[in-house]
């Protein structure tokens, strides 16, 4: 007969996104008897897959980055990733299309992890920049490693950042300047500082309002490379619940939760909308925080620690996103695997974005072309397009009605047609997928933010929604509103530190 397990030794995940399904492996390998709830008839979450027809995409995030952590998430279940996902390391990583402020064709560039050939590529656009890089790489490399401890430890309270490795990071930080005010103390050229500081985008944040320490994204990308798993990055999440299924874990879709069970500050378990209790004795909640906060957690209790819904809805969020999915007919191997248009107008831009609730003239576009790459997205001949445009989120005022819906499909159509080299993508079309900012509300995202909330100095370290909710017995959250914050390996990350911090008080119940 198979083990009788206990409330005391079960933990339900709240949601199988890659957060909630990281924390599910590393707690099994710890012994604890997992149940992943997740509503949606898959897992994933936002880096779940969506097919059309014949195409397939990814919903949410396409770049793979450090793959080395969730390399160890494998390790610690005893498994090796490469045995469940074929990974591609891509070059050029992605092209950028930087429009130009004055009169003329964009400025090009083709980003490679080859360094030196990266510095004489970027010395094309200026004289002097393309050293200025590899000086960059360096003090990047620097900071990262310096970083690192913080990113891995958890950050419970100020006094968590002022341990030895925290003080060694601290005179990088640079907290008064943003990335991109860093960045022209290396380069001359507004469209090489574009070029290394566009990757704020990935935090949903202009480079102008975000932290300067984020200048390690572009390092990352460059010290490890952009990686492409077969099937889109949604074979990863489908890689980590088969994973999660060998182990023991439970997982059950379709299965909502309408609410978190309390006596008194400790959790009891959690209800499923269908009434139904699984008792256990800690919950880890992967769903979006500020939505699951408000809509699964007694209001009084979040009160006492701060939580209110006043004060959820003011914390300051990330952008959002338009997308189009597009299956087309024929080849688009003029593009890369990934491209990014960077909007000649990029500041007005952003704050448009950030400020003033618009939708702007020239806006800047991503474009992911992964069936270059991928042959198993597309039938024959096709190829499958994820188009995406930084939009407001819904706390600018945005309604996202018919006529904004369809003003940011023209302008993302102008924009395939003129910036990336398609006059005829409308007549290619097959099949067409929109999204907007209220459709990922709908999803259960806070004002509809795709990136969660956003990084600004206010919002870091112990700012952030705590691994371990205060004044709740049991009550635990992962994801990107946790340390260290949004993306995938990050992401992994705050599931490392969660199963760290738990098994630290909770211990083990291998052998109980």
């Amino acid at each position: 007969m198979g083990k009788a397990w206990t409330a005391k030794e079960r933990v339900v995940v709240v949601g199988a996104g890659p957060g909630g399904l990281a924390a599910a492996m590393l707690l099994a390998a710890q012994g604890r008897r997992v149940v992943v709830c997740e509503a949606e008839d898959q897992v994933g979450g936002r880096t779940a897959r969506m097919t059309l027809g014949g195409y397939s995409f990814d919903r949410g995030p396409t770049f793979f980055l450090m793959p080395y952590v969730l390399e160890e998430i494998f390790a610690a279940t005893g498994r090796r990733l490469s045995d469940y996902v074929e990974l591609t390391r891509l070059d050029p990583m992605y092209r950028l299309i930087m429009g130009r402020r004055e009169l003329g064709d964009p400025v090009v560039l083709d980003a490679t992890q080859d360094i030196k050939e990266m510095s004489r590529r970027i010395g094309k656009i200026e004289p002097g920049d393309g050293a200025a890089f590899e000086r960059f790489i360096a003090d990047n490399r620097t900071k990262l490693r310096l970083m690192e401890p913080v990113l891995r430890s958890p950050m419970r309270w100020a006094g968590d950042v002022m341990n030895l490795d925290g003080i060694k990071f601290l005179p990088h930080l640079h907290p008064t300047r943003s990335v991109a005010g860093l960045l022209k103390g290396y380069f001359k050229s507004p469209y090489v500082r574009l070029g290394v500081s566009f990757q704020s985008k990935y935090l949903g944040m202009s480079p102008m309002d975000c932290p300067s320490l984020f200048t390690i994204l572009p390092f990352i990308e460059y010290e490890y490379g952009v990686w492409h798993p077969t099937g889109g990055c949604n074979a990863i999440t489908s890689a980590m619940a088969a994973v999660c299924e060998e182990m023991g874990v439970e997982i059950r879709l379709g299965a909502a939760v309408g609410g978190i069970e309390f006596d008194g500050p400790r959790v009891t378990g959690v209800r499923l909308g269908g009434g139904e209790v699984l008792s256990c004795e800690d919950v880890v909640v992967n769903a979006d925080a500020g939505a699951a906060l408000k809509a699964l957690v007694p209001a009084a209790l979040r009160a006492r620690a701060g939580w209110s819904d006043a004060a959820i809805d003011g914390k300051r969020y990330s952008c959002s996103t338009f997308m189009l999915y597009l299956g087309v007919r024929g080849k688009c191997d003029h593009l890369p695997h990934h491209s990014i248009y960077i909007s000649s107008k990029y500041e007005q831009n952003l704050e448009d974005i950030t400020d003033r609730g618009l939708l702007s003239v020239d806006p800047s576009v991503y474009v992911c072309n992964a069936s270059r790459t991928d042959a198993t997205l597309a039938p024959d001949g096709c190829s499958s397009l994820y188009v995406l445009m930084p939009t407001p989120n819904l706390k600018t005022g945005m309604t996202w009605d018919a006529e904004d819906r369809a003003v940011a499909r023209r302008l993302v159509m102008e924009q395939l047609r003129t910036k990336f080299g398609m006059p005829d993508i409308a007549s290619r079309i097959e099949v067409e997928r929109e999204v907007t900012p209220r459709e990922w509300a709908g999803m259960g995202i806070n004002f509809g933010a795709t990136f969660n909330m956003a990084h600004n100095l206010g919002q870091m370290l112990h700012k952030r929604v705590p691994h371990r909710f205060p004044g709740a017995e049991g009550l635990w959250f992962v994801g990107g509103a946790t340390h260290p914050g949004s993306g995938l390996p990050v992401i992994f990350l705050s599931a490392q530190i969660l199963a760290g911090m738990m098994l630290a008080e909770r211990g083990s119940s291998v052998g109980a």
